[in-house]
C-alpha cells in the first residue's frame, strides 16, 4: 500500500524520532475493530492505542490516547484535565478541528495541539502504535517519543476491569 506523508510523520521526521510506519488496506467507509488494527499490522494487541477527541461544553478540544482494547473512563478522563464533565467530540466535526478524518486520527501532528492525555498503560510497552495520520496507517514509537511529540501527560484514565 503506497501512503503519503501525513503531518504526523512529517513532524516526527523533522524532530529526527525514530518511528516504524505498518500499513493495511482499509476501504474509507469500512470500520475496523482495535484487535483486527493489531492483528492487521502483526503488532501486539496491547501495543496499539487509539486516539479520541473530546470536548467539554465550552467546545474546548481535549486529546485521549488509550489502549485498542480499553474503555475510556470519563470521570477520570475530566480529572485529569481540570473539567467537571467531558464528551466525544461530534464526529463531523473531527476532520475541521484536528486535520485528521476517523479511523486516521494521531495525536502527533494535529492542525492545533490540545491538551493531551496517555494512559499510563502506555509505560507497559516497549513500542506503541497510534494511527499514522490516515487510514490503514499505523505508527510505531518508543512511548517516551510519543509522550514528547504529543506534549501529552500521563495518566490512569481508562475504565478498571
Amino acid at each position: 500500500m503506497k501512503t503519503k506523508k501525513t503531518n504526523a510523520m512529517r513532524k516526527l521526521e523533522q524532530s529526527k524520532i525514530d518511528y516504524e510506519m505498518r500499513t493495511f488496506n482499509v476501504d474509507e467507509q469500512e470500520h475496523v475493530e482495535g484487535h483486527q488494527v493489531a492483528k492487521n499490522i502483526n503488532a501486539e494487541v496491547n501495543q496499539v492505542f487509539k486516539t479520541l477527541v473530546l470536548e467539554n461544553d465550552k467546545h474546548e478540544h481535549f486529546v485521549f490516547v488509550i489502549p485498542i482494547m480499553a474503555h475510556l473512563d470519563m470521570k477520570k478522563a475530566a480529572a485529569s484535565v481540570d473539567e467537571k464533565k467531558l464528551q466525544l467530540m461530534p464526529m463531523q466535526d473531527l476532520k475541521k478541528v484536528t486535520g485528521y478524518i476517523r479511523g486516521g486520527c494521531s495525536p502527533v501532528g494535529m492542525k492545533t495541539h490540545f491538551p493531551t492525555i496517555i494512559d499510563e498503560a502506555v509505560h507497559h510497552v516497549d513500542q506503541v502504535f497510534v494511527s499514522g495520520g490516515q487510514r490503514g496507517v499505523q505508527m510505531g514509537l518508543r512511548p517516551d517519543d510519543l509522550i514528547q511529540m504529543s506534549k501529552a501527560k500521563v495518566a490512569n484514565v481508562t475504565v478498571s476491569e
